[in-house]
């Protein structure tokens, strides 16, 4: 399965064309269907619809229940807000059932299409009441929270995401429905040089985003953290200082989230003199300040999800080029309240339905993008 990123393509025909091209730029991997990203960028929070979860509507020959759901607004294909200049699918969505964007929340993209897959489905009675979210960090734990019910966007599912800041179990994550692998951008000149994580020198920097699996498997690779523990002797340069970590563990960096006392980091000097400094030059414009910061020269490679960078390969023009795909993969999946286990079974259900229990995913979609309407229709009501 494969995703990233796109940039106001003409038309969906000409979207679809865009993302098959960029999953060629990974053919020379000779991979086909394991891909990812995460490099989202934190923005700000839309407050979501005011509607009362579980309340049955009428109107239909079923009745329904409404699903309070905050999508992440900036990653296309996956989950996107259309906004007239980065809907990649002009002004219908692709599920085939006739909605426009903002019928369902101005949502597009895999996750929109998948979700009015499920509104489809015959007697399965769930509509969702969909609200762009655009701050990253924590997204996950929002499905907790008074203002949604589930959230998606491309989402990996980890333990560490199920718990909240008091260690309290708040989350359960849906069975996968997309598979992402990690990799590094890096300028087309460099690729030779720079043909995996081990190649990078001490006088590089790489640039991540926080509070991605880019940034944590990043630091793993470059033995940086263990189990998310930051190395003693690590420099973490913070607005007002640099935090020296110690060897008490207290200091960690996961994709969870981190040690509140390095929520600002700006760069991290590994302990091991040669290795690459870590560089966060995305705190305010997200992945479009990283990718700045490369054609500069800032920044030597950028760690980010594989979809992601070879789209932005693809948009280059040749200036820049991907390398260093992880072989660990990634699976995303949905994330709903813990305590929510009717919704967590239902939302299973049709997953495994739509995508033919993981046989169809983003490739199918990419090709065809009323796959999983055509599956909807093809859904037999039990009883």
């Amino acid at each position: 399965m494969t995703w990233g990123r796109t940039d106001q393509p003409a038309s969906p025909k000409a979207g679809s064309r865009r993302w098959l091209a960029a999953i060629a730029v990974l053919a020379s991997f000779a991979l086909f269907g394991l891909t990812g990203c995460t490099g989202e960028p934190p923005v700000s929070t839309v407050p979501a619809d005011s509607s009362e979860p579980g309340e049955r509507q009428s109107g239909s020959s079923t009745a329904e229940t409404l699903v309070r759901y905050g999508f992440y607004a900036y990653f296309e294909p996956v989950s996107a807000l259309a906004d007239g200049q980065n809907d990649q699918h002009s002004e219908h969505d692709a599920s085939g059932n006739g909605q426009r964007p903002s019928d369902r929340g101005g949502h597009i993209g895999y996750e929109a299409d998948l979700l009015s897959a499920i509104e489809a489905m015959d007697g399965f009675g769930l509509r969702f009441v969909r609200s762009p979210i655009t701050e990253w960090p924590g997204i996950w734990l929002m499905a907790a929270s008074d203002s949604f019910d589930m959230t998606g966007g491309g989402i990996t599912a980890l333990d560490s995401r199920t718990r909240d800041a008091d260690g309290a179990t708040v989350i359960a994550f849906t069975e996968p429905h997309i598979e992402f692998r990690q990799s590094l951008l890096v300028r087309s000149a460099d690729a030779e040089r720079i043909r995996s994580h081990g190649d990078l020198r001490a006088t590089d920097r790489v640039g991540v985003l926080t509070g991605t699996t880019g940034e944590a498997r990043l630091l793993q690779l470059l033995g940086i953290t263990d189990d998310g523990r930051l190395a003693p002797g690590t420099r973490v340069h913070m607005p007002a200082g640099v935090v020296l970590v110690g060897d008490d563990g207290r200091h960690s960096i996961t994709a969870a989230g981190a040690s509140a006392d390095l929520a600002h980091r700006t760069r991290i000097e590994p302990p091991d003199p040669n290795l690459p400094d870590v560089v966060y030059p995305g705190q305010s414009a997200g992945e479009q300040e990283l990718l700045d910061a490369l054609s500069r020269g800032d920044v030597d490679a950028i760690a980010g999800g594989a979809i992601g960078n070879a789209a932005a390969a693809f948009d280059s023009d040749g200036e820049f080029a991907v390398t260093a795909l992880d072989e660990a993969v990634e699976h995303g999946g949905f994330a709903i309240d813990a305590a929510n286990a009717e919704l967590h079974s239902a939302i299973n259900t049709a997953v495994a339905w739509l995508t033919d229990n993981g046989r169809i995913g983003i490739t199918d979609w990419l090709a065809d993008n009323t796959v999983f309407a055509t599956r909807a229709r093809q859904w037999q009501p039990s009883g």
